[in-house]
């Protein structure tokens, strides 16, 4: 497995694993219509837009096996002044579940978190009914901090948790462990 900094040239790989995903796993929390139709032009629209000139804190990972993309992240450092680093995307191809691929990519992403924001927690939005990501996120030490409803990108009101690491540390041992 490869990991690399992503570039403007990979925004469709990264847009059509999003969609994908969340087509597989946001079925039933979001729209039908949003996942069969808006869902692609509005990925490509964000991810071009996220790497055409990306902020200093802004970090998107990509791992690759054979020039495959079989999972990003996506993270923004101290993007929330008390709650620090957020993880904004985790996704994993589903033919690389259950590999460790995930952690691996947390890994990565610590790298940079410990050197340009090492003071910082570390955090995640992730929707209540996504409970395989959830169950992930709790194996690896992250902690329910809050709930809340939120309009999602279709208009539907959805439940969403945040998930907290207090300390980059407490990550890092939780996807070493």
């Amino acid at each position: 497995m490869e990991f690399k900094l992503a570039s403007y040239q990979d925004y469709e790989r990264i847009a059509a694993l999003h969609s994908e995903n969340w087509k597989q796993f946001c079925s039933g929390i979001l729209s039908d219509e949003y996942l069969n139709s808006d869902i692609n032009g509005e990925r490509l629209a964000i991810w071009q837009t996220r790497l055409t000139n990306p902020p200093f804190n802004q970090r998107v990972i990509l791992a690759e096996e054979g020039g495959l993309l079989c999972g990003f992240i996506c993270a923004f450092g101290k993007h929330d002044y008390q709650k620090g680093t957020i993880i904004d995307a985790l996704h994993v191809d589903p033919a690389y579940r259950g590999r460790g691929l995930g952690r691996q990519l947390i890994q990565q992403l610590m790298i940079w978190v410990e050197q340009y924001f090492p003071d910082s927690g570390i955090y995640l939005e992730v929707l209540r009914e996504n409970q395989q990501a959830i169950r992930f996120y709790t194996k690896i030490g992250g902690v329910c901090e809050s709930d809340r409803v939120r309009l999602a990108p279709c208009g539907t009101e959805v439940e969403e948790q945040t998930y907290i690491w207090p300390t980059t540390k407490q990550l890092s041992k939780g996807v070493s462990g």
